[in-house]
């Protein structure tokens, strides 16, 4: 319709003159009125629901994330719920529940020609982190933050969530939103576009876990003995020392956990001894020295902690032998003395074989150049260290995502696994769904339990007890994380859809994901790593409630809208 058209003379009709205009003498003036009544009264865009009803949708995901967590909540503040209860199943989820999910969602979706399209995600994921320091420290230099309350303010605003909230949220909207089929998928529907949105987070959750148990365990939230007062924290410098120069600021990068771990040299001993002679009283769990390094620490409540990148992802070192084999001159049966002797051969055989094999190395090794057994001596200790440090990184949400990726390639495994009707798909896989369907409720029932503010510790060491500073934080947090990313996001995830050939990118959920990380809250892990440190406590407390019961509804709603916004443009 003409842009002239809608400035024209209005034409008044009365009803004994409608049906000579329908008839048609007046039927150019009749269409005009009416289109222009369809232009103001019509949604502008007919591929997403109107403002009022989008917010509906939106305000029914964020109350079903409520519900789920409310128990959580209300247990918690009942005194049942302790953060010790709440530590062992976020451990437990961490262990069973979440690598059960990812293997599903991840082994059933991805296929060869998918991994290479989700390789843009790592890309989205660098620029989304880079972006949210770069905004964290600004506010916090505007706000003259010390270096310590800075490094809070940074970790706050660089680990969002993406798990808990998103995950369900993506899941509701899945089956609310219409629309978000994607053309490119046969047979698309709600299920399959909620698993997609799933897929994504948990790649953007794995990816921020490498760096959330690295830099932001070790550096970012480090304990306040870790600084001095100077920066904000308990460490005391006497001015004696400072004027000589004794003291030195050790570099954040110097705290940065190793990943290589310790060379270790193993002899031809037996397992056995090896195992004996090996501190079973201590849990394992690996926290960081003064000098950034690993040091074992026992006590009782690390021995109860399970394996999980907090701890270095080793478990307590418990005695591997049972009961059944014979210690000292204790008696056995005849039975288990065969099965002892069966065993032992074994063992014997196996060293043997280890021995063997270690001459033969030895002997071709000597016979080797010295130059050249020096430089493959070094090269052999670096990769013994990388990997070993690579063993240890490895935590069984990776793990899970390792075993997926070698699933989805090779598509005879992916048939035996998912295809409906074959043996593994009515056992195993049927098992593992069971498992990974209660991560998600129980993330949230926990998420409800770290707001209910009586299970955090009230005091520790280095705590804020100026109300202006807290406020600063808390302030600088919230703007830094919700606000100031998305901000800044929103131009270059737009331009990225428009421009960028990427099929990954047409996907509707695709973009909402990436959205929802722009502006997520505050990861719930970071009250873990918290309360392990001892540190921030109620500045930790008031931001996650702030962020998940407050300003979640109208983060929420913008985001969608502006994903949508993304979405129609980018086609246009």
């Amino acid at each position: 319709m003409p842009l002239s058209d809608y400035f024209r003379t209005p034409t008044s009709f009365r009803l004994s003159q409608l049906s000579t205009a329908i008839e048609g003498r007046d039927q150019h003036a009749l269409s005009t009125s009416f289109q222009a009544i369809e232009a103001f009264t019509a949604p502008y865009h007919s591929a997403h629901p109107n403002f009022g009803h989008l917010m509906l949708l939106v305000f029914e995901a964020v109350l079903e994330v409520v519900c789920v967590s409310a128990p959580g909540y209300i247990v918690a503040r009942q005194g049942m719920f302790d953060a010790e209860a709440q530590k062992f199943l976020a451990n437990l989820n961490v262990q069973l529940f979440t690598p059960a999910l990812i293997f599903t969602k991840l082994a059933s979706q991805l296929t060869a020609d998918k991994l290479a399209d989700l390789a843009i995600i790592p890309l989205i994921f660098v620029v989304q982190t880079l972006i949210s320091f770069g905004t964290s420290f600004i506010i916090s230099k505007l706000m003259r933050l010390k270096k310590r309350h800075t490094n809070f303010v940074i970790a706050m605003a660089v680990f969002g969530n993406s798990n808990s909230l998103p995950i369900s949220l993506v899941i509701s909207l899945s089956k609310t939103l219409k629309g978000l089929h994607w053309d490119k998928v046969p047979g698309d529907n709600d299920d399959e576009v909620g698993a997609r949105g799933i897929l994504y987070l948990l790649i953007f959750q794995q990816l921020g876990q490498l760096v959330r148990w690295t830099w932001g365990y070790n550096v970012l939230l480090a304990p306040a003995e870790k600084y001095t007062e100077e920066e904000g924290g308990t460490m005391h410098i006497s001015e004696t020392e400072r004027g000589r120069g004794e003291y030195r600021d050790e570099p954040e990068t110097e705290r940065l956990i190793s990943p290589l771990g310790t060379d270790q040299d193993y002899s031809d001993d037996d397992d056995s001894t090896r195992v004996a002679n090996s501190p079973t009283t201590t849990s394992g769990a690996k926290t960081p020295n003064g000098h950034g390094k690993f040091s074992s620490r026992s006590s009782e409540s690390d021995a109860d902690l399970m394996p999980t990148p907090a701890n270095g992802n080793i478990a307590p070192d418990h005695n591997l032998v049972g009961d059944g084999v014979q210690k000292g001159n204790e008696h056995v049966g005849p039975v288990s003395g065969t099965m002892n002797k069966i065993r032992n051969g074994f063992i014997e055989a196996g060293r043997k074989t280890k021995r063997g094999f270690r001459s033969a190395a030895s002997s071709m090794f000597a016979a080797l150049p010295g130059s050249l057994q020096k430089v493959l001596t070094k090269l052999g200790s670096y990769v013994s260290r990388f990997f070993a440090g690579l063993w240890e990184f490895m935590n069984p949400p990776l793990w899970a995502m390792l075993i997926a990726i070698l699933v989805a390639s090779v598509p005879p495994l992916q048939h035996l696994f998912f295809d409906k009707g074959t043996f593994l798909r009515n056992s195993v896989t049927r098992a593992v769904e069971q498992s990974g369907n209660v991560a998600v409720p129980l993330i949230l029932v926990v998420l409800g339990g770290n707001l209910a503010r009586n299970t955090l510790p009230r005091e520790s060491a280095g705590d804020i007890t100026d109300p202006k500073v807290e406020r600063k934080l808390l302030i600088a947090s919230l703007v830094s994380r919700m606000l100031l990313p998305t901000i800044v996001m929103a131009p270059l995830l737009a331009l990225t859809a428009k421009f960028i050939p990427v099929s990954i990118l047409d996907d509707k959920i695709f973009i909402i994901v990436c959205f929802l990380l722009t502006g997520a809250p505050t990861a719930l892990q970071l009250a873990q790593i918290c309360q392990i440190n001892n540190v921030f406590m109620p500045v930790m407390s008031n931001i996650l409630f702030q962020s998940y019961v407050i300003w979640i509804l109208p983060s929420t709603l913008i985001l969608v809208l502006l994903a949508l916004e993304t979405v129609e443009w980018a086609k246009a």
